[in-house]
């Protein structure tokens, strides 16, 4: 069986940043910090001009955080650390000077949906269903919200974050604009991917980074809030009631 992994490579022009795990590419703290690193290793390297982030198989993309590792964290401090993965690399995300692209083949659950809402442009399967669950558990979307709400605005987030249980299809992503491109076939997703991958990699560096200032404009404050909102879900995750829960599953 596969191991879990992080690793990243280079195809002509862009990067590719690649994470897998047997328990549905879920991702536990030790994928969360490999992921941050190796994202920063492509984003110092002068010859990536974008960023793919992909996963393995052709099933699920996320599924989200680690059930597994949660279940064992037991002060604040340890479920703070756990939840400044997925903050980490969306802030990572946010001040990239590069273009960045999610390739999603599958379905996205809680903090992979955090991690495709921050992607510059996403190009989902059909099957690529959404699924905020964390009010199930006990807890809330606290880490991802500001970059959801900023792709898809603050009513569709409300709904999604209500509705823990239910999935959204990828038309509902698309339409809502956390998809930006939907196609019907694995074959066809990679090959959207190495187009877009290729076009967007192919800009003026010095405008990308404009643009992109442009497009995250307002979100400075981002370095002090994701922290906070890690901290929150982190005394969530440890009430008596959340605890049961978990023990449940």
């Amino acid at each position: 069986m596969m191991k879990p992994y992080v690793k990243h490579f280079i195809e002509s022009s862009y990067g590719v940043l690649e994470f897998g795990n047997p328990a549905g590419n879920s991702l536990p703290s030790k994928l969360l910090n490999e992921l941050h690193l190796q994202f920063q290793q492509l984003e110092k390297n002068p010859k990536v001009k974008a960023i793919v982030l992909q996963s393995d198989g052709e099933k699920a993309f996320c599924g989200g955080a680690s059930f597994s590792e949660m279940k064992v964290l037991t002060t604040v401090d340890e479920a703070t650390a756990f939840f400044m993965g997925f903050a980490k690399i969306i802030n990572a995300i946010r001040t990239s000077k590069k273009f960045v692209i999610a390739r999603v083949q599958g379905k996205v659950v809680g903090g992979g949906v955090g991690l495709v809402a921050a992607a510059d442009y996403v190009i989902a399967q059909d099957c690529a269903l959404v699924k905020l669950s964390e009010l199930s558990i006990g807890i809330g979307p606290f880490v991802i919200e500001p970059a959801v709400s900023r792709k898809i605005g603050s009513t569709a987030f409300a709904q999604l974050s209500l509705e823990a249980a239910s999935w959204k299809t990828a038309e509902w992503a698309e339409s809502k604009g956390l998809y930006n491109k939907v196609v019907s076939s694995f074959k066809e997703l990679n090959q959207e991917v190495k187009i877009t991958s290729q076009r967007l990699s192919s800009y003026a560096p010095e405008a990308v980074k404009s643009l992109r200032k442009l497009h995250w404009k307002n979100t400075d404050h981002w370095d002090t809030l994701l922290p906070n909102n890690a901290q929150i879900t982190a005394k969530l995750l440890l009430n008596k009631e959340t605890q049961l829960i978990l023990n449940s599953l």
